[in-house]
């Protein structure tokens, strides 16, 4: 018997502890043609999403989906991220989080090249830290 992933316990607990010190919780998600987000704010395949309390409404944080509706551009987006996707989650502020594999390349059903997004603000959304750049490293989850 397989026993059941941790990555979605994971990601509630990294979540949860970014909301109670302080931090912008994101989560970088692999996108396929299950994946629902907005197109035209994918690029290469990728998408960065805002998951604060601010940035989202009826955020569900389940074991197989990530399921809230966002604002882009102003427009409110339903928006369905398969935990399998999510390839990090981590803190807006400092980095501190944790990066997953995300197994297999599932194809993207009509990629439109375009820009991550933060759903909640017209901020550039921000890139997971890199390891040179002395930020604590994210750690891979297989």
């Amino acid at each position: 018997m397989e026993l059941p992933s941790t990555k979605p316990y994971l990601l509630r607990a990294i979540w949860e502890w970014c909301c109670d010190n302080g931090f912008t919780p994101h989560i970088a998600v692999e996108v396929d043609g299950r994946t629902r987000v907005p197109r035209e704010f994918v690029r290469d395949g990728q998408i960065v999403l805002n998951l604060g309390p601010t940035a989202t409404n009826k955020l569900q944080i389940g074991n197989e989906y990530i399921e809230f509706q966002a604002r882009f551009g102003g427009v409110a987006r339903e928006l369905s991220i398969p935990v399998d996707r999510v390839s990090a989650v981590y803190a807006r502020e400092n980095g501190a989080g944790m990066a997953f594999e995300v197994d297999g390349d599932s194809e993207m059903a009509d990629e439109v090249p375009a820009t991550s997004v933060e759903a909640a603000d017209d901020e550039p959304p921000p890139e997971p830290p890199r390891p040179d750049e002395g930020r604590p490293k994210l750690q891979r989850i297989k």
